[in-house]
């Protein structure tokens, strides 16, 4: 059995749960096995991970879940697989996979693979493939005992409906007290967060001041796309440091990454050369990034910048 253990932010389901379930639901076809999904605490709309392949959602019930904390998570998350008899488990590779991924490994005695981008090849045994040295290269890792623990990377994998809105299963667990006291939680609201963007929009220094980021978030609010921007800006405080993309900041894969005037640092590219398609805008035409680039405009980006927004509102109002 796979097990995939679908994060609820807020008691609220994400774009990375589907893609985490569609992941699981694929794997298990691979190997002849049933899928189910397992949530923590009080979820909203559970029943419909069944739409994407989940043949059950469990779920256990407890105040321990409002806040997250790694040991608690770990043994619900352990307890459930060893209950279920699952032999794999399915994570998202974020910030709560990242801290519970190892635990669970350890635990079990586990092979694990982290950031895992493709399905495995269960041909012979298991391979798993994902980008190392910052996505300049790809490893494939055999993963070679019984239970095995994977943690997704996000927006590898496309959402697919496949099945129909299931029943939620309680599951019976003796949940301890957390050691970790939550005195505030404080996130940032009303945009897609980085990790899950299809859409990102990214400026660098090029803009010259914090005063001139009106034009980047017109574009992305044109184009419904989350912002961002490069370290430097961050560390100047013209932009949120949870908008800094890069190998010290957030690692994200869209489909589309618009990055204006940025030279592109080795480290911004870390963050962001697994985007599907990056178009860069810069008036230096030897600028570094221009190598990476699948699109790139050698211009002002005061000029380009307002002139694609507004191309773009036209495009869109000619589709309606």
């Amino acid at each position: 059995m796979v097990l995939v253990y679908v994060e609820s932010p807020k008691g609220k389901l994400k774009k990375a749960a589907f893609e985490a379930v569609t992941y699981g639901k694929k794997m298990a076809e691979s190997m002849g096995d049933t899928c189910v999904a397992l949530t923590l605490g009080t979820v909203e709309n559970a029943a419909q991970l069944g739409k994407y392949g989940a043949a059950k959602v469990f779920n256990v019930s407890n105040a321990e879940f409002a806040n997250f904390d790694s040991q608690v998570y770990t043994k619900a998350i352990a307890d459930a697989a060893i209950q279920l008899g699952a032999k794999t488990i399915i994570l998202c590779h974020s910030s709560t996979g990242k801290s519970v991924a190892g635990r669970l490994a350890a635990r079990f005695d586990a092979a694990s693979v982290t950031g895992a981008n493709a399905l495995p090849d269960v041909s012979n045994g298991c391979k798993i493939k994902k980008s190392v040295f910052s996505g300049k290269a790809i490893a494939e890792f055999a993963l070679r005992t019984e239970m095995k623990v994977i943690s997704l990377m996000g927006n590898s994998m496309q959402p697919e409906i496949s099945g129909a809105e299931v029943e939620i299963t309680p599951l019976s667990m003796n949940v301890a007290a957390g050691r970790i006291k939550v005195k505030s939680v404080k996130t940032q609201e009303g945009t897609v967060p980085l990790p899950e963007a299809e859409l990102v929009v990214s400026a660098g220094r090029g803009l010259k001041g914090p005063e001139n980021w009106g034009m980047v978030e017109e574009l992305a609010k044109a184009m419904n796309a989350t912002t961002a921007c490069s370290r430097p800006v961050a560390d100047a405080h013209w932009r949120p440091h949870h908008e800094h993309v890069g190998q010290t900041g957030v690692a994200i894969r869209p489909n589309l990454y618009i990055a204006i005037g940025i030279s592109g640092a080795i480290q911004h590219l870390a963050g962001v050369n697994n985007s599907k398609v990056i178009v860069v805008i810069n008036k230096d035409a030897e600028a570094p990034f221009f190598k990476a680039a699948d699109y790139g405009v050698v211009g002002d980006a005061f000029e380009i910048v307002p002139r694609l927004t507004e191309a773009y509102r036209k495009f869109k109002a000619s589709q309606h």
